[in-house]
């Protein structure tokens, strides 16, 4: 828990709100540093307004993005040039992936609302291989660690959404129409279930309340 007084933390969020940013996007180029200069088949788990699949499609012959929300797949769909390589479909993440395999999974910001136990097991057998699975990923702050990371992010993140918002007018994101939740597991927890279910892989806390899990199916 911050220990920051109540009224800089309102005055904070009055700052925020005025400078919004994009924090999952503000890890799509570092996705893309992880991953291969050329693939064939993405999947973008939890694809929301399509950014990060039209990214992929940079480098991917075909990407395909799910979500549960049909409203934002709308969206994405109205918002991706019809030449691109990018479809969508409005999806269950543990039921409505395609029976396919992907050279490169992704998955931002969205496997906190799916029983994380079930869903590693579940994007692996759907990773081809020699693929890359990509998590970025929310934990609930329990530690000193965790909480020192939270206190250093709140200046730097208003002096990011100042300097991305400077000089001109910010878009607001797209609004979400499904329900959201915090994230409830611990990053200990995480890691844990992880190892179990993908050794080897990478875990490392990162700034502005996100996590990243990288791993390469054999």
């Amino acid at each position: 828990m911050t220990t920051l007084p109540r009224r800089l933390l309102h005055a904070l969020d009055r700052f925020n709100a005025a400078h919004p940013w994009d924090h999952n996007a503000h890890y799509h180029r570092w996705i893309l540093r992880q991953l291969p200069g050329r693939f064939d088949k993405a999947l973008d788990i939890g694809s929301g307004s399509g950014d990060l699949a039209r990214l992929l499609a940079t480098r991917a012959k075909t990407v395909h993005g799910i979500d549960s929300d049909p409203a934002i797949v709308a969206r994405a769909q109205e918002l991706t040039p019809a030449a691109a390589p990018v479809t969508f479909t409005a999806a269950d993440a543990l039921t409505g992936i395609p029976a396919d395999s992907y050279d490169v999974i992704t998955c931002v910001a969205t496997i906190h609302h799916l029983p994380f136990t079930e869903a590693l097991p579940h994007f692996r057998r759907h990773l081809a291989p020699g693929g890359t699975l990509v998590v970025v990923g929310l934990w609930r702050a329990q530690t000193p660690v965790d909480h020192l990371l939270g206190t250093t992010a709140i200046p730097l993140n208003a002096a990011t959404g100042w300097i991305k918002n400077k000089g001109r007018t910010a878009p607001r994101p797209v609004s979400m129409t499904a329900p959201t939740r915090p994230p409830a597991m611990i990053f200990p927890d995480i890691v844990a279930a992880t190892r179990h279910a993908l050794p080897g892989a990478r875990l490392r806390r990162r700034l502005f309340w996100r996590y990243t899990l990288t791993w390469r199916q054999v």
